[in-house]
């Protein structure tokens, strides 16, 4: 199973069919996908008819760009997902979509700085963008602590139906001379082969809006 990165406490590797069900868990979650759907599951039809062929068409063509299959060290257990996706000529965007079990220990961050990493040292990305609603201030401080700076609101074609949508959502970004001279230490890179979040405030982590 082909590694893209590891981490102290992470691999991210390449889905695989196998991941349909990882897949599905992970987006039956009414907490996981408030700030993508509304809390409203992706049926397990669409996990595999459209979901996991993306997943693995990106694994095809790139062996750095796409989704990757996020897992805690060492028995492996499956977290969920970041991606790393083109926009235009030297520019990536950061996502990522993690279970409940995952909020609030790190991983987030640890994962997405082991990226940006790998983006700017390894690949030649000049500047790297991650995006997220307004009100989702616990991924807006994971895009903070990776040393990304807020570059604007603007309104996305769709929002879910979720208190503090009407806010729109916030792009931020980091580009290769920042991140130079920010000197943010390596996370760990290496190439290779909770408590009930309260529904009323919805402060939970896992979702940029740029997941897709």
């Amino acid at each position: 199973m082909e590694i893209f990165l590891e981490t102290e406490r992470l691999v991210l590797r390449a889905f695989t069919a196998a991941d349909a069900e990882n897949l599905h868990a992970l987006n039956a979650d009414p907490d996981v996908t408030w700030y993508v759907t509304g809390g409203e599951p992706t049926p397990r039809d669409v996990v595999e008819t459209q979901i996991i062929p993306r997943f693995l068409g990106f694994h095809e063509r790139s062996d750095w760009q796409g989704y990757w299959a996020a897992e805690a060290k060492p028995d492996r257990e499956f977290l969920g997902w970041f991606h790393v996706l083109p926009e235009a000529d030297g520019v990536v965007d950061l996502g990522y979509r993690l279970r409940k079990a995952a909020w609030n220990r790190g991983y987030a961050t640890e994962a997405s700085r082991a990226i940006i990493d790998h983006c700017f040292a390894e690949r030649r990305v000049r500047r790297i963008t991650a995006h997220a609603l307004a009100v989702n201030v616990p991924s807006r401080r994971v895009m903070e602590k990776c040393g990304m700076t807020r570059t604007g609101t603007y309104q996305p074609g769709s929002l879910p139906d979720i208190p503090g949508a009407d806010q729109g959502a916030v792009a931020y970004a980091l580009t290769r001379d920042q991140w130079a001279s920010r000197a943010l230490r390596p996370a760990g890179v290496m190439l290779g082969a909770a408590r009930k979040p309260d529904r009323a405030n919805k402060n939970m982590p896992g979702n940029l809006t740029s997941c897709r």
